[in-house]
């Protein structure tokens, strides 16, 4: 059954299509509960947003500010999201009365950041006023109802994938969205396990923000989801949102996910042209060849394929690189973004025998008698 999907504005003032405009970039590809009317981001005023991330357009307009929203639109949205991703924790004070105004037109706040507008008094006495709702995603459940590691998860049977990453902010969740869509396309039976707040806001009916909760429960919840999901769903594949990187020595999410997942084979994305990490410039980009040693050592699942970002990577470069990618390290390299996930699928096929086997069924169920 079809979700009915609200209208939303996304704020993204002067990050949008950067790293940390990432949850708004997310929103404006893919949303299974959000109908993106707009989005704001001064710098960007008058462009469409799919052309501002160097795709086709999308029709999905980009204003100045909230006035110029409202006027445009004609049909205040249903909700306000904060579209940014930002390290910092607090917003600050002039963005405070941008939420606050937001409500005073009727709109709900959808939050993924790690401070929680629900519990700020001003807000909550804003929302009370005007009748409107605010939802933090990144909001973990109560330690009560939070799961601890069982080892459950050895008995699923169906492949898991994860979509892990030499950074953060690279790309892993659209290639896991973007390689999720296509499998379901093509009739495979594809759940994803979201393990942050953007893959929440676009509709993952299973995971959490794991980067929200108590460490001693990120692998349990982890596992959990993964068991609801083959428990409900009984799908073909398994993909498993990545965060971080092994190698960050900043986070440890993607740690989380190995063990609390047991994935049977990881796909890598990389930002070929990225130098130093996201955020942190004293620190040097990773190769390759070193995270994938990370990833294997602490892992039974190989690396099946690299996913490439093309940030910053002329197309002529972007060839050269993926050349370079499958012949140094024998493995299928691709952007999905660019290139689609054809390759990605014929890869699951040779991995997964069973797998494969039912894509060459749905091939031939296509080809009239």
């Amino acid at each position: 059954m079809d979700v009915k999907k609200s209208t939303a504005l996304i704020y993204c003032e002067k990050e949008f299509g950067l790293v940390d405009g990432k949850t708004a970039a997310g929103l404006v590809r893919h949303s299974e509960l959000y109908d993106i009317v707009g989005v704001i981001d001064s710098r960007l005023a008058g462009q469409d947003a799919g052309e501002a991330l160097g795709e086709p357009k999308n029709g999905i307009p980009i204003f100045a500010h909230l006035d110029a929203a409202l006027s445009a639109l004609g049909d205040t949205p249903k909700c306000y999201i904060y579209g940014k991703a930002p390290l910092d924790i607090d917003i600050c004070a002039e963005e405070r009365v941008l939420v606050k105004e937001a409500m005073s037109e009727g709109m709900d706040i959808i939050n993924g950041l790690h401070q929680f507008f629900s519990e700020d008094p001003e807000f909550v006495s804003v929302a009370k006023k005007h009748g409107v709702q605010i939802k933090d995603i990144r909001k973990s459940p109560q330690i009560q109802k939070l799961r601890v590691y069982t080892g459950q998860i050895v008995g699923v049977t169906a492949p898991v994938v994860a979509v892990l990453g030499t950074d953060c902010a690279c790309g892993k969740m659209t290639t896991a969205i973007e390689l999720n869509k296509e499998l379901n396309q093509l009739g495979i039976k594809s759940i994803l396990i979201a393990t942050g707040q953007t893959a929440i806001m676009q509709g993952a009916k299973y995971g959490q923000s794991i980067d929200a909760l108590v460490s001693q429960f990120v692998i349990g919840e982890i596992e959990y989801s993964v068991l609801q999901a083959v428990e409900h769903e009984n799908p073909d594949i398994i993909l498993v949102e990545g965060q971080g990187s092994v190698g960050h020595p900043a986070f440890m999410s993607s740690v989380g996910i190995l063990k609390g997942s047991l994935p049977d084979a990881v796909i890598l994305q990389h930002p070929p042209a990225r130098k130093v990490r996201c955020d942190f410039p004293q620190l040097t980009m990773p190769t390759l060849e070193s995270e994938i040693q990370l990833i294997e050592a602490i892992s039974k699942a190989k690396v099946m394929a690299i996913t490439i970002n093309h940030e910053d990577l002329p197309e002529l470069q972007k060839a050269k690189v993926v050349k370079d990618y499958e012949q140094r390290l024998k493995l299928p390299t691709l952007d999905v973004l660019t290139d689609g996930c054809q390759k990605l699928v014929q890869t699951l096929g040779v991995t997964f025998p069973e797998l494969g086997r039912k894509l060459k069924r749905l091939d031939a169920d296509k080809i009239p008698a």
